[in-house]
């Protein structure tokens, strides 16, 4: 009895404790929106939409704040969770899935005994084990291509800066879709697990439209991922209205002068193709990214920095002043910035007009951006008799590849292989069959085959270069692709406000990774100061001189 009785007491003391301990705010939002989101896509009742879940989210989370010893809040989840009713019983959830499927598969929450009682615990690992086996309103799969769809979240157009539930409810949608539907969570730098805790008050506490807006931005920016852009007349004005009339590309932390969106504004400010900007506003160049770079969606680097065009020269005023090189010596240059209107951009233009033509040296080229469709017999007629053929994939090409693969290979040959989401499953992912490309053709194209590419080329351009590069004698020239292949998701935030991510896995049929790594080159070479000065296609040139060797 004597050494009972401690133990008793011991226990005792410990129930006391974790009944009285209280929970932090942050911490307490941070359980009730993994909570939700679990529920809303593993409980067999919820899937069939009948309940406002949104509507849950909203009201309970008010409930919540009411609430601060542990004790309470866990009675409060048990009847809430027992209130939603008994999941159907699930026998072959118990079947495991493939190791290598399961990178994505965290469920620390259903074990985390700092925050949940051992009820509530087991209450939710029931759930898991007995999971939605049928059609999920929140959640379905896009005919034919396998990719998540959210078509069923409300849109709430009316809520652009919205009450503090609500935007928190912004943060957990995203937050949750992600978390169970990103095929790649397990790459972004910053574990998901933990973006909640720094981004919770950033929600709640945003205290106008901007601060709301800006807070998305750097919520979506934070899975890494090229396709995870977002956008709006805020987070816009925020940057600045104001654009200078000319394109640029960064390189050894300087803005270098590249083309003109509108020639004759760039006159008035004597801008020149190889100018270079080594501060701007007073800050310099790197100064300007390491500053914005939070707000900048990017797989790689190389696409943070392409995508520095609406925050490195805009601003609100209509003059800038920067410090500029064209002759080796540094001067001070004032530029003028203009609306968009006032430019006349037009989304996708290149410098090169031509669809195709043949080089000195009977070398074909194809500008994949300006190949259209109907074009593409013609073209590949004209051009079969070259001895080599350069592939322009420095864009975004317009659904040419299966016709062109067909024309340069001699059989069928695997080029892809995706992974879609297990619906049924949440963060779970699974291989489809690789995907071929060409057919058989005793008369493929026997010349070389050399393909372009950079950081412009994303997506449906990294797909085309896959299926291009397993041509006979292809060989991929150019410089780090922005590593965002395979079909994109939307998703629908109160407010009405859209942003997409990467929702196809994407891999080499040997299941190399493509994501944020890109299509890497065989021959590496990228645009230098001197050779945009000279008016020079370092890409092309070198493309060239493989082609003549």
């Amino acid at each position: 009895m004597k050494t009972i009785l401690p133990i008793i007491i011991l226990l005792t003391f410990s129930y006391s404790s974790f009944a009285k301990q209280e929970i932090p705010e942050t911490k307490k939002i941070e359980t009730f929106i993994k909570i939700w989101g679990f529920l809303k896509y593993h409980h067999s009742i919820i899937a069939k939409g009948k309940i406002d879940w949104d509507r849950e989210f909203t009201t309970r989370i008010k409930d919540l704040n009411k609430l601060n010893s542990k004790q309470a809040i866990n009675q409060y989840y048990l009847n809430w969770i027992k209130g939603i009713g008994k999941p159907v019983e699930c026998k072959k959830c118990l079947i495991d899935q493939a190791v290598t499927l399961k990178v994505n598969d965290d469920f620390k929450l259903l074990t985390d005994s700092t925050i949940l009682d051992k009820t509530v615990i087991a209450e939710l690992d029931n759930i898991k084990k007995n999971r939605n086996q049928q059609s999920n309103y929140y959640i379905s799969q896009v005919n034919g291509i396998g990719n998540a769809n959210f078509d069923n979240e409300k849109e709430y157009p009316d809520s652009i800066y919205p009450s503090s539930e609500m935007r928190l409810l912004t943060l957990s949608r995203y937050w949750n879709i992600i978390n169970y539907f990103f095929p790649y969570k397990y790459k972004t730098d910053q574990p998901w697990n933990n973006v909640l805790g720094e981004m919770i008050p950033k929600f709640k506490d945003a205290g106008d439209t901007t601060t709301y807006h800006l807070a998305i931005l750097e919520l979506t920016a934070k899975i890494d991922d090229s396709h995870g852009k977002f956008s709006t007349i805020f987070t816009n004005k925020y940057f600045g209205l104001k654009w200078v009339p000319f394109s640029f590309k960064i390189i050894d932390n300087k803005a270098v002068v590249i083309g003109f969106y509108n020639e004759e504004l760039c006159k008035n400010d004597d801008i020149r193709v190889g100018d270079v900007f080594v501060k701007i506003g007073g800050s310099t160049i790197e100064e300007i990214v390491k500053r914005n770079s939070k707000f900048i969606g990017a797989s790689n680097e190389v696409v943070k920095l392409r995508d520095t065009y609406n925050i490195l020269f805009n601003g609100q005023t209509s003059k800038v002043e920067t410090e500029f090189q064209r002759t080796g010596i540094i001067e001070k240059k004032t530029l003028r910035r203009y609306s968009f209107n006032e430019i006349n951009y037009k989304y996708n233009a290149t410098n090169v007009t031509d669809t195709s033509k043949i080089l000195n040296g009977n070398i074909g080229y194809i500008n994949m951006g300006n190949l259209e469709q109907k074009q593409v017999d013609v073209v590949l007629n004209n051009l079969k008799n070259t001895k080599a053929i350069i592939f322009d994939i420095r864009n975004y090409p317009k659904g040419t590849m299966r016709k062109i693969a067909d024309f340069l290979n001699d059989k069928p040959k695997p080029f892809v292989l995706f992974t879609i989401p297990d619906v049924n499953n949440p963060s779970i992912y699974n291989y489809k069959e690789p995907s071929y490309c060409g057919k058989v053709n005793p008369n493929y194209y026997k010349g070389k085959v050399i393909l372009l590419c950079n950081e412009k080329t994303q997506s449906h351009a990294e797909y085309t270069l896959m299926a291009l590069k397993t041509a006979p004698n292809a060989i991929v020239v150019g410089s780090q692709t922005s590593g965002a292949d395979g079909n994109a998701s939307y998703i629908v935030l109160p407010g009405g406000l859209k942003t997409m991510f990467t929702s196809l896995g994407t891999y080499y049929p040997d299941k190399t990774e493509t994501q944020r790594i890109g299509i890497v080159p065989d021959v590496m070479i990228k645009p230098t100061i001197e050779g945009i000065k000279a008016g020079k296609d370092e890409v092309l040139e070198k493309a060239l001189a493989i082609a003549n060797n």
